[in-house]
């Protein structure tokens, strides 16, 4: 019972320090885009007619934290996801261990993907049906904060989203699921992801649309993806154990 409750210790510990270090590198990444913010800012209006405004001292700090944040979030995934492996590194046979670390660049990449796909597909088109929806009803002003929180709505969302079948063939690798179960239950997982595309896009059918298509796609992709992992995972485990099998018991490194 002891050994049991050290070793659960030493897991939290473990955790712990794996924790520490992702923070740190959200820390630094948070820095480097507080340093480059204007920059950044003006990227992200480079296509505004419109020069945007601020209500009070306070929207401009806020910009600051909220730019510096997005960089931060995108450079520490890849940190995060480095050390979600670590930690899981000791449970994983040496096939394992390769295999799921070439995930980790695969993640940042498709972050990336899903920001851009988020940013210069979604947000443009919900921008401008929001803006003619106005017609010369209205005068259009936007200020810094309510834009930018526009701009995260449109592709954080994504961002995670498009990392789904990354981390479906992570999950299938180490045995947690497999393509049957994601065939099993791909209505309800059909019927989240619609709720999501409504809740993140404006309220018309064909922006629920296209928000929608790409979602249901993601999903579809990891069911096969997930199946060549799971193929291949059968085919590894039945030569470990030829190979292997009457090792194994003797030596836990193998």
């Amino acid at each position: 019972m002891e050994d049991k409750e050290l070793n659960l210790v030493d897991h939290l510990d473990e955790l712990r320090n794996r924790l520490i270090v992702s923070a740190i590198a959200f820390i630094i990444f948070f820095g480097i885009g507080f340093v480059y913010v204007q920059d950044i800012y003006n990227f992200f209006v480079r296509d505004l007619d419109v020069k945007l405004i601020v209500l009070g001292p306070s929207d401009i700090v806020w910009i600051y934290f909220m730019l510096a944040t997005i960089i931060a979030i995108a450079g520490t995934i890849p940190v995060l996801a480095t050390q979600i492996w670590l930690f899981v590194k000791p449970a994983l046979r040496p096939v394992e261990r390769k295999i799921s670390l070439s995930y980790i660049p695969a993640l940042f990449i498709l972050f990336v993907v899903g920001l851009a796909f988020g940013y210069f597909v979604i947000f443009p088109t919900v921008l401008n049906f929001l803006v003619e929806l106005s017609g010369e009803m209205l005068v259009t002003n936007f200020t810094a904060e309510r834009y930018f929180k526009f701009i995260m709505h449109m592709t954080i969302p994504f961002g995670i989203l498009f990392e789904l079948p990354v981390v479906v063939m992570f999950l299938t690798s180490l045995g947690i699921i497999n393509p049957y179960v994601l065939v099993k239950i791909r209505k309800y997982a059909y019927f989240i992801l619609i709720v999501i595309s409504v809740v993140i896009s404006p309220p018309d059918f064909m922006s629920d649309i296209l928000v929608t298509i790409p979602l249901l796609i993601l999903y579809e992709i990891s069911i096969n993806l997930s199946k060549v992992v799971y193929k291949r995972k059968l085919k590894k485990e039945k030569e470990w154990q030829e190979k292997y099998g009457d090792m194994e018991d003797e030596d836990p490194s193998l």
